[in-house]
């Protein structure tokens, strides 16, 4: 069942420079249950994807097009008001950095309370009750003692426990995490995506991560979406991703991770170029700059979703019907 369908989105910031067009007519499901990753280099749309679904786009921000349906609503339709009900009960956010999300004068525990009592009509000692629980929840050690205590005195690996337990707080259905593992150990970021992987079986709830880290992605979804330039460049299986990228993108994005399988030392494989500027997105696709097998097409025109097995799509001119066979590539400068 589906539990979340963001149709057509487009998402722009208006700025003294012009339109940064952020995020440029995205589709994708959330299937209940699922845990779906966004991945992709920084400025590709991720973080802005998350809160266009929130709600969250603020001035000079602005949802220009599109449909977010949730439950049967289009929440990019709703007033502030209406949103504000549904964000905290139905969706969540965990937040990028959890000692800035976190307000330092105040303690953890009123904190979690201030957002339970107001979602829900509970008074302040059961509250407080439902706190600890979700504390311990969380897998935080001496609740009774810690609820009382300041995000200073929480390391960076609880500090996210508690931006966790928070985002339950209300028993949400969905719920994003955006990179919820950055600046932690690999540690405690393998006991961070474990803690979400158990929440999830536990409460049935589907959460959308979100990270550049391919490792990331690799331990925790079943679906991935590959994003670069505000769109969607490549989606399918975490083993459609992983065992059969079909994206020059998400092959270079493969080559570009650290691989210590055999031991054997070898050179990493960057991505020459820089990312595109959105304030002026190509006409066609946005990593044809970058990629070694651009046509002529590709600097004209942006490429289609293409399906290859009915969950597996690419855009990439490569899948068309009449795309030329590897050997007949028409280059459109040299590239090394």
């Amino acid at each position: 069942m589906k539990i979340l369908e963001v149709k057509n989105l487009h998402t722009s910031f208006f700025t003294h420079m012009g339109e940064v067009r952020a995020v440029r007519g995205i589709s994708f499901d959330v299937e209940q249950g699922d845990i779906l990753g966004i991945v992709g280099e920084s400025g590709s749309g991720k973080s802005v994807t998350a809160l266009s679904v929130m709600g969250l786009i603020d001035h000079p921000g602005k949802i220009k097009e599109g449909e977010i349906i949730f439950d049967g609503k289009d929440l990019s339709k709703l007033s502030h008001h209406e949103l504000s009900d549904i964000r905290g009960n139905d969706i969540s956010m965990i937040f990028q950095d959890p000692m800035t999300s976190l307000n330092p004068v105040f303690r953890i525990g009123n904190q979690i309370i201030e957002i339970i009592r107001r979602h829900t009509n509970v008074t302040k000692e059961e509250a407080k009750q439902r706190a600890l629980e979700l504390l311990k929840l969380v897998n935080i050690p001496e609740p009774e003692t810690r609820i009382r205590q300041y995000p200073h005195q929480f390391s960076g690996g609880m500090r996210q426990r508690a931006m966790i337990a928070m985002a339950l707080s209300c028993n949400p259905k969905l719920l994003f995490a955006d990179e919820p593992t950055t600046a932690l150990d690999v540690t405690i970021q393998a006991q961070i995506l474990e803690l979400l992987k158990e929440l999830k079986e536990k409460k049935d709830l589907s959460i959308v991560l979100i990270t550049h880290d391919l490792g990331v992605i690799a331990e925790a979804c079943n679906k991935v979406i590959v994003m670069y330039g505000g769109l969607i460049m490549e989606q399918g299986s975490v083993l459609d991703i992983f065992e059969n990228p079909q994206h020059p993108y998400t092959k270079g994005l493969h080559q570009s991770v650290p691989k210590n399988v055999t031991g054997e030392r070898k050179r990493l494989i960057p991505i020459g170029g820089t990312p595109p500027d959105l304030l002026e997105p190509p006409l066609g696709c946005p990593f044809y700059p970058r990629c070694k097998h651009a046509m002529e097409i590709c600097a004209a025109k942006q490429p289609p979703l293409f399906d290859l097995d009915g969950i597996h799509k690419a855009a990439c001119w490569l899948h068309h019907t009449d795309a030329p066979k590897t050997e007949d590539y028409i280059q459109v400068k040299e590239r090394s």
